[in-house]
């Protein structure tokens, strides 16, 4: 029986060893961090799009300075119905949060600071104090009704009196609807999944 003699590496082994897992972890890494990004890229361009929630018009559903992410796919697929929370291009520039009040085809009425969708006040309680008052606008005054053309949408803000929306510039163009608001996830702390209103019709 012979004893097995374990053989010494030279420091020179031993570094080059060293050295080879250092670069096998490194190539590793920068390979795992080039497929998330490759995911992240496909996910931006054809399923999903990050916004940064600015003002307050969708107070206190949305909150200024959060962080979502808007479904780009559904509407590819489907419409967007009554209480959808969605993002649309307003200008080159700027991009809007509103939720859809009116569908195409509609008829939109304010009476006593209510809508009304179709002759029918549309009840607005599971978002809305019953203090709110919504005022009229540019396009659309109290007392007033107008119908909505087809391929539009009447999009309106969660914080009446400080929203810039369709009372006030019109109708939202089907086309420049982005996606439907599906993640909230910043800050941490209201780490939320969106919540889209069913009204009874």
């Amino acid at each position: 029986m012979y004893e097995q003699v374990q053989e010494q590496k030279t420091p020179l082994e031993t570094l080059t060893s060293i050295l080879a897992g250092i670069g096998s972890f490194i190539f590793s890494s920068i390979e795992a961090i080039v497929v998330a990004l490759a995911i992240s890229v496909v996910l931006y361009l054809f399923f999903m799009t990050p916004h940064e929630v600015v003002g307050t018009s969708m107070f206190p559903t949305y909150h200024n300075g959060e962080h979502l992410i808007a479904n780009k796919v559904i509407y590819r697929l489907t419409k967007p119905v009554r209480g959808d929370v969605v993002i649309f291009k307003y200008s080159n520039e700027q991009d809007f949060i509103k939720r859809i009040i009116g569908m195409p085809g509609d008829t939109v009425s304010l009476r006593d600071g209510r809508y009304y969708i179709n002759g029918i006040l549309l009840d607005e309680s599971k978002y809305l104090d019953s203090t709110v008052y919504t005022s009229g606008g540019e396009f659309l005054h109290e007392g007033e009704e107008v119908e909505i053309p087809l391929g539009m949408y009447f999009g309106s803000g969660d914080n009446r009196p400080h929203s810039s929306d369709s009372r006030a510039f019109g109708p939202i163009e089907e086309q420049s609807i982005k996606g439907k608001v599906w993640l909230i996830y910043y800050p941490l702390e209201r780490f939320r999944f969106a919540e889209h209103v069913k009204y009874e019709e």
